[in-house]
């Protein structure tokens, strides 16, 4: 909306409510009876699955992160290291491989994964030894 004069600018009093009514209309079109319907309710449930929705991308993150790290700590067992080793071998290799990756290289490719743990323990032994002297 233009508008030409000051006044007419100052009158304007926003958007007209069917908008604001419309964007919780969308926001709640799955829901059943009255919490789709009536937009005094709706508004209650909209904003309480949003805030789930929030927590949800977190523990999504969160549980991601924990599967691969009991798979990395599955893989490393199997070879005879601690998770925690395996860890301190990549910061000493210089090895800028994620959790993700290590893991997906742990269940698909496991001849790659015990060359990469054999170079890990290979770079702890070294640091040891450094570090004994």
């Amino acid at each position: 909306m233009v508008f030409l004069t000051p006044v007419n600018a100052v009158r304007n009093r926003g958007p007209h409510r069917f908008w604001k009514r419309a964007m919780y209309r969308r926001l709640a079109w799955h829901f059943f009876g009255r919490k789709r319907n009536c937009y005094s309710i709706s508004i209650r449930y909209v904003h309480r699955a949003l805030r789930y929705s929030t927590w949800g991308r977190r523990l999504k993150k969160a549980d991601a992160k924990e599967l691969f790290m009991i798979r990395l700590n599955a893989a490393c067992q199997e070879h005879g290291i601690g998770y925690s080793q395996l860890l301190q071998g990549l910061a000493r290799a210089d090895v800028s491989l994620n959790r993700k990756v290590l893991a997906d290289i742990a269940i698909y490719e496991p001849r790659t994964f015990k060359v990469f743990m054999t170079s890990f323990s290979y770079f702890l032994i070294l640091s040891r030894i450094s570090n004994a002297n």
